[in-house]
Order: C-alpha cells, then sequence, then structure tokens
C-alpha cells in the first residue's frame, strides 16, 4: 500500500462506569494494559505516525504504561481539554498532524480486540476505492443501543442513524457502526473542522464527519467485521470481564493450534507474550502470566500459577498448588504439590518435593537459589535464599536451609538448622 499513514488512538474517556480515578484504558487486558494493545496495533501497521489523545488526568499515567512496552514504538501525546465528543478529541490531534498528508485511522484505546487482518483489509478497500472516508462496521445479534449503518445500492454509506433517532424498520438493521474510521487526508480534515455541537449533548461526533464528508461529494465506504467480537470494547468493569474472556479464548485458540493441550480451556487464564512448546499439556484452573516460556512436553496444573520470567525447559513439571516466579526450570525436573520457586535456578531431572519453599525476600532485597541438576529435596524444605544445592544434593523432609548455605555435590543435609549429614565411613 502506497499511501501513508497516521494513527489517532482516543484514550481520554473518564470511564465513569468503572467507580475509579483511573484512566479506564489501562485496566490490564491479559497481561497488557487496553491501549497498550492498540497501541502495539497501531505500530503493527506501519504507520508514520501514532497519536494518542489522553485526558490532562491521565495523561502521565498513560504515557508511562506505554513507554514501558517496546513494541508500541514511538508515541505521540495530545491532551484533550475538555470531553466534548469523539470528533473533538479527534481534532484535539490534529495540530500535532499539521502539514502531515497521510490518511488518517481513528482507534480506540477501549477496544483491544481488533484484529490486525481487519484493519488491513479496511485499509486495501480505502486504497482501492478512494472514498472520503471507510467505516469498519460489525453484523451483530442484538443492536440495542448502538448506531446503525444505512447503506445504498452500492453497499456504501448512506448514514448512520442513532437509536434514539431511528425508526421500526431502521432499529430492524443489525450492521453497526464500530467507531473505526479511516479518513482521506482531505477530505476528512475538512469534515472534522466542519463539525459542530448542535446537538443534545453538546458534542462534536465523529460520526458526523462521515455525513459532512457524503455531502462534499465524497464517498464513505463500508468494510464488514468477519468476526463482529472484534468490535467489543468495555465502559464497566462487567464489559471488561467479557472482553478479557475474549481474548483469552483467542490466546489459548492459538497455542491449540500449535499442539498445546488445554485439558479446560474455560478455566485456563493465560496472558499475552507466552510461548508454550506443542505436546505440552496445561491443567485445569491455571493461571499463566505475561511472557512466560514453557518448553515442549511439559505439565503444567492443576491449580498453578507461573509468573514473571518463568522458563520451563522441555520435559518440566509443575503440579497442584505450585507457584514458580522468575525462574528457569530445567529439562524433566519437577515441582509437582504445594511448592514455591522464586527467583531459583532448578537443574535438569531435579525433584522438588512436597512443601518446598525458596525464601528469597529478606524484606529488602530479592536473592537467588540455586539447586543443581539430580538434587532431591524433601518434602517440607525451606531454602533461605542466597543458597546452593550441588548436583545429586540432598535435603531431608522438614529441613531449614539458611542463607549462604552450600551443599556440595551428593551431600545431604537436614534439620533445623539443616547440618550435613556424614556418611557412615566418616569418624
Amino acid at each position: 500500500m502506497s499511501r501513508s499513514l497516521s494513527v489517532v488512538i482516543l484514550a481520554a474517556g473518564r470511564g465513569t462506569r468503572m467507580k475509579t480515578e483511573a484512566p479506564k484504558v489501562l485496566f490490564d487486558v491479559c497481561g497488557l494494559p487496553a491501549l497498550v494493545h492498540v497501541t502495539r496495533l497501531a505500530r503493527s501497521l506501519d504507520p508514520a505516525r501514532v497519536v494518542v489523545v489522553v485526558s490532562a488526568g491521565g495523561r502521565d499515567a498513560c504515557r508511562a504504561a506505554v513507554a514501558k512496552d517496546p513494541a508500541s514504538g514511538a508515541v505521540e501525546f495530545v491532551v484533550q481539554d475538555s470531553p466534548l465528543g469523539t470528533g473533538h478529541a479527534v481534532r484535539a490531534a490534529l495540530p500535532l498532524l499539521e502539514g502531515d498528508s497521510n490518511d488518517l485511522l481513528v482507534l480506540y484505546g477501549d477496544g483491544p480486540l481488533v484484529r490486525k487482518s481487519s484493519l488491513e483489509r479496511l485499509r486495501s478497500r480505502h486504497v482501492e476505492q478512494a472514498p472520503g472516508a471507510s467505516l469498519l462496521i460489525a453484523e451483530v445479534d442484538d443492536p440495542t443501543g448502538l448506531g446503525r449503518i444505512v447503506l445504498d445500492d452500492k453497499g456504501r454509506v448512506e448514514r448512520i442513524v442513532e437509536e434514539l433517532d431511528a425508526d421500526a424498520a431502521i432499529r430492524a438493521i443489525r450492521r453497526v457502526n464500530t467507531g473505526i474510521v479511516l479518513l482521506s487526508n482531505q477530505a476528512g480534515r475538512r469534515a472534522l473542522l466542519a463539525l459542530t455541537n448542535q446537538n443534545k449533548k453538546g458534542e462534536y461526533y465523529l460520526t458526523d464527519a462521515t455525513e459532512l464528508i457524503r455531502k462534499d461529494g465524497h464517498p464513505v465506504e463500508a468494510v464488514l467485521l468477519d468476526d463482529a467480537e472484534e468490535a467489543t470494547a468495555f465502559n464497566s468493569t462487567a464489559e471488561l470481564a467479557a472482553v478479557r474472556r475474549l481474548l483469552r479464548e483467542r490466546i489459548i485458540r492459538a497455542h491449540q493450534e500449535n499442539g498445546v493441550d488445554f485439558v479446560d480451556p474455560a478455566t485456563s487464564y493465560i496472558d499475552v507474550d507466552v510461548e508454550i512448546g506443542a505436546g505440552t499439556r496445561i491443567l485445569p484452573c491455571t493461571v499463566i502470566g505475561k511472557g512466560v516460556r514453557i518448553g515442549e512436553r511439559c505439565s503444567v496444573g492443576p491449580f498453578s500459577h507461573l509468573r514473571v520470567e518463568t522458563v520451563l525447559e522441555e520435559g518440566a513439571e509443575i503440579g497442584n498448588f505450585t507457584e514458580v516466579k522468575k525462574s528457569v526450570v530445567g529439562k524433566n525436573a519437577k515441582a509437582k504439590h504445594l511448592t514455591y520457586l522464586g527467583d531459583a535456578r532448578v537443574g535438569a531431572g531435579s525433584n522438588i518435593g512436597c512443601g518446598t519453599i525458596t525464601a528469597n525476600y529478606d524484606g529488602r532485597q530479592k536473592h537467588v537459589t540455586i539447586i543443581g541438576p539430580g538434587a532431591f529435596i524433601g518434602s517440607g524444605t525451606v531454602l533461605i535464599a542466597p543458597t546452593e544445592v550441588g548436583e545429586n544434593g540432598i535435603t531431608g523432609a522438614g529441613a531449614i536451609v539458611t542463607k549462604n548455605t552450600r551443599i556440595g555435590p551428593g551431600e545431604v543435609y537436614v534439620g533445623l538448622p539443616a547440618r550435613r549429614l556424614k556418611r557412615k565411613d566418616e569418624s
């Protein structure tokens, strides 16, 4: 596609139904703030610029959230001084885009489910047909409360009718406006600058821009989503939960297609940016956080929690009520029951007994526990970091291994505090 693109993301909504002062676009959706899902999506289109429109109160938090994500690339921010509607929000970005000859794509920070392929299809149609604007629309089972799309005999947008203004025939239409629109540079900017707020709410509506574009003699194309769920956004915590569920289902399907066995997808909770090898089995009631890497033929769950920077190497097994954080669990190693592994390095083939704890935090900083290959950690062991268990080292049940202890290869430590158990041939 030869025509350049600028993206404006609307993220200034107050989200009053969320019952919080925090910007609603910063609520977590499967490991990332909703807004960051959208900035990633925008960047994937290789635009010339990405501009996020925020409220004055949300500017710093939104900027900080996006800055933490390298995949979002360079993003500019502009403040919408007053909440005067979607058209007003887009107009707030225009001074930053002065002299910019690119087409303008409008996305929403509370809509993290839109797929790149849908936007590429919208953009392709826009380039081919050269209209004044192209709308992404959806066909839904229940259009209640949504603006209906009336098409002409050529399949182009004739008008957008809000439900309050619709008669029975219009209300029966199930094609609805997603709000996502691609505006041609000149026609789109003229329409945005010509918007008025002569309506009951006294706001500037982005939907009115399409009507102005048509009156200016330019057609408005409509591109129908293949999957209407992509248009799902949120204004309440109940709607946020629905968005999370839909994205989680999408993530799980992608892993299933790559050979991962989810025994019960409905009770598996998984974030974005997770790698799982083929042949791995995920049992019910398991939580897998952003950035976790799991090798081939592993087993996780039930009731397991894998947190940030966890790596399971090939064949590793993490079982019932076991939590792993910022740790590497080596090939064919096992931690099957009631265990916490935090900041640990577990060697290949090691067995971590039921109730083991790596006590990694001393109240001020985190410390590392190293468990060598082939080690056997007895049930109820507490390893107070920093500490190290050598290759084939053993701890007895209930051992309390104090900090800075080094258990040598093949040595056995037992007791409280744990001490080396002498061999029979030692005096």
